[in-house]
């Protein structure tokens, strides 16, 4: 039986909330939401039933802004209750489906693995600041501005082995993943390379080539190609067709 009963196409204002199966988890989500993947990830890697539902953010129907009036994903349905916030879901999945465990036991483990996801929140912002070239500057500049911010992920990897989980995946592997996924739309972006020097970063690129490798990644990977257009529309001004992008 499919992990994974997908409603592709993205509702929009004037559509129908489509019905719910009361026996498997629905997630409201958008294709190329890097949050929403975070949820999406989650849920393959814990292989739970689910359904997923994709909402254009541009155009939100009105019954999704009733069950969820902030009209953010991800948002996931548990039948009682709409769990919100990306890290929110996550953690809620990881302590209610314990298979496989995300999270090591040990309090002082999980603690530093839970600061190493806030503390990616700088590089997130890193990450838009460049790709929408807020501070007009040279790819070279904002090359500068990444590497001490990758530092840390770097030797916390080195510290840890093939993966922040050590020989296996977890929960900062899976929460940091989408934004080392869109890494190449700053490319896309100003037309060259982001010039990190790879013996800078040798145990990050290891490391993205090992979650490449994992089945849940693979399941949700998108091209960079398709968030470089998602970027460009929004860019634009003109209204987003998510369904074709």
């Amino acid at each position: 039986m499919s992990l994974i009963t997908a409603e592709s196409k993205h509702f929009g204002l004037g559509s129908t909330n489509p019905p719910k199966q009361d026996d498997i988890l629905r997630v409201y989500s958008m294709s190329l939401c890097p949050y929403a993947e975070r949820a999406r990830i989650i849920l393959l890697a814990k292989k739970l039933r689910h359904e997923i539902v994709n909402i254009d953010l541009k155009r939100k129907p009105e019954w999704y802004l009733e069950l969820n009036p902030q009209g953010k994903v991800p948002a996931l349905d548990i039948g009682s209750k709409i769990i919100v916030e990306s890290l929110d879901i996550c953690d809620y999945l990881d302590e209610t489906y314990p298979e496989p465990k995300l999270y090591p036991s040990d309090p002082q483990a999980k603690a530093r693995d839970q600061e190493l996801i806030k503390k990616f929140d700088k590089l997130i912002q890193q990450f838009y600041t460049t790709v929408r070239n807020l501070e007009n500057k040279s790819i070279s500049q904002y090359a500068e501005d990444f590497l001490p911010l990758l530092e840390e992920y770097e030797n916390e990897l080195k510290s840890r082995g093939d993966f922040f989980g050590g020989s296996e995946p977890r929960m900062v592997d899976y929460m940091i993943w989408p934004w080392a996924e869109r890494a190449g739309v700053i490319d896309l972006e100003f037309g060259e390379k982001l010039p990190i020097p790879e013996n800078k970063i040798t145990h990050i690129l290891k490391w993205c080539n090992n979650m490449k490798k994992l089945d849940a990644i693979e399941a949700t990977l998108v091209s960079n190609e398709r968030q470089y257009n998602l970027m460009q529309a929004y860019k634009s001004g003109n209204p987003v067709d998510y369904d074709s992008l």
